[in-house]
Parts: structure tokens; sequence; C-alpha cells
């Protein structure tokens, strides 16, 4: 399947500044994605601002100097730098001023300065249904099971370049096709007091990501809402232990009424069954 753009697209591609740099960069993640079109977001979290080497503040730089700006509301993930206390981070000259110097690069580009990785606490909350485009492995996974909303992994430098054109590929999660569960996650056999646990949460997402790895699951035998805090845990421990994006628990998140509801077809492919043993 080849990728469609649309005439405005390559328009914007056949460009030489910032946003011509950002299209033929999401344009051809699409192609080797194999995604048919682009499709517009409604937001980013941005998890390149964290200096790793000087590529990423070049790459940054540039798309200011191209004169590019984000078209959707983005938020950042952390720094390298505490800006409050600067004075107590063990990072040496030239490192420290290349790292200030992103984190510069990212707020002209018009990101706000969030610096957080958990930006569904601070306010950034998309919609049920809608796509973005996050980065930051926890708060994927949050965006995607607990919030509703639809989105990739997406990782450094095509993060930014989606927010710049407010597009990304259309492929993965944000298939409505994908994001069924093909095995179930059996907690029955636990007992209430232990689900109501703050240990729970974190030990079960630790135990799904290494049993499901990437696939996408539904949890069945949750008789009652654990709370945002649990999830929260839950899916960071998975997306950590595994390679998980989006988790489905039945009754709990937006997605999954039931299980049938969710299931990709009539029978799961595996069903995981937890005990206390």
């Amino acid at each position: 399947m080849s990728l469609s753009l649309s005439p405005e697209e390559q328009a914007i591609a056949a460009r030489q500044d910032g946003a011509g740099m950002a299209m033929r960069i999401v344009a051809e993640s699409a192609r080797l994605l194999g995604a048919p079109r682009l499709i517009p977001i409604a937001s980013t979290h941005i998890d390149g601002a964290l200096y790793h080497g000087d590529s990423g503040t070049l790459f940054a730089e540039k798309l200011v100097e191209g004169g590019a700006q984000v078209a959707v509301r983005s938020t950042l993930n952390v720094g390298a730098l505490d800006l409050m206390g600067c004075s107590r981070i063990r990072l040496e000259e030239p490192q420290r001023g290349m790292a200030r110097r992103m984190m510069e690069a990212y707020s002209r580009l018009g990101c706000e300065q969030s610096w957080t990785c958990a930006p569904y606490q601070a306010g950034h909350r998309p919609a049920l249904g809608s796509d973005v485009a996050w980065g930051e492995s926890n708060a994927v996974v949050f965006c995607n099971s607990v919030l509703g909303a639809r989105t990739n992994r997406y990782g450094d430098f095509l993060d930014i370049a989606c927010a710049i054109v407010g597009c990304a590929p259309d492929y993965g999660l944000h298939r409505p096709e994908n994001r069924r569960a093909r095995l179930v996650f059996d907690v029955s056999g636990l007992s209430p007091s232990f689900l109501a646990s703050e240990i729970a949460w974190p030990v079960l997402g630790s135990l799904y990501g290494r049993e499901v790895g990437n696939a996408i699951g539904v949890v069945a035998g949750v008789a009652a809402h654990p709370g945002e805090d649990a999830l929260k845990a839950f899916g960071a421990a998975a997306a950590s232990s595994g390679a998980v994006g989006l988790f489905h628990i039945a009754g709990v998140t937006p997605e999954a009424p039931h299980v049938e509801a969710i299931l990709a077809g009539p029978e799961p492919e595996a069903v995981i069954r937890v005990t206390p043993e």
C-alpha cells in the first residue's frame, strides 16, 4: 500500500523551511510504516527534549531557524536540567549548555514548558477517540488505555515533526481494528482486598507486560474501579516490562464495557489466569 499525500501536504513537503523538513520526516516515516495516508491530530507530547547528545539540540535548532511552529497543543516531557536549580545539576559544560539550548529551542517552537512525564495529570487529557501523537511510554499507555485517545509510541524527532505539521501516519493504534484485544488476562482468582491494595497494580502491570509483550489484551475479573493512580501504575509497569501501548480492563477503561465488546474475535487467542500462587 503506497502513501497518498494531499496536494497541500505535497506543497508543504516541497518547501525548504522548518515545516517542509517536518513534513518530509512524517511522510517518509509513514512510507516506512506502510501507512496509506496522514491523519490530523489534536495534540502531541514531546519526548525529544531530553538531551542525549548534540544532534538532538542541533535538530531542534534547525527547525527553529526554519521558522517552524507547532500546529497543535504540544507539551514537553522531562528535560535534562532543573531550570529552577541548575547549580545542583551534575552535567558539565559544554553538555550543560547544549542541554539548555535544546530546552530553549523546543520552547521557541511553541511547546508548553510542562517538563513532565505525566501530562495527563497536568491538564493535558485528549478526548475519547481523538488522534494524538505522544511520546513517553507511560504517557502513551495512559492516553490510549485510560483516556481512550489514539496514539502510537512516537519517538524523538518524529514527535516534534508531527506537532509542526499537525498530522501523523495512519497506522497501528490509530486504527480501530488494531485496538481490539486478542488475549484475556484473568485476575478473577485474586481477592478483592488484594486488588484494592496499592501494591497490586504495579505488580500486576509488571506481570502483564512480561506475559503479553506488545499484544493487546483485556483484563477480566476486576469488580471495582481501582482509581487512576492504580491504572497509571499498571500501565507504566506494563510498558516497562513489555512493550505495552494499550490495555483494556473490562468494566473500567472506556473502550471495554465488557470482555466480549473489545475482543477481536469470538474467542480470545489465549487466556492468562493469574492466581495468588
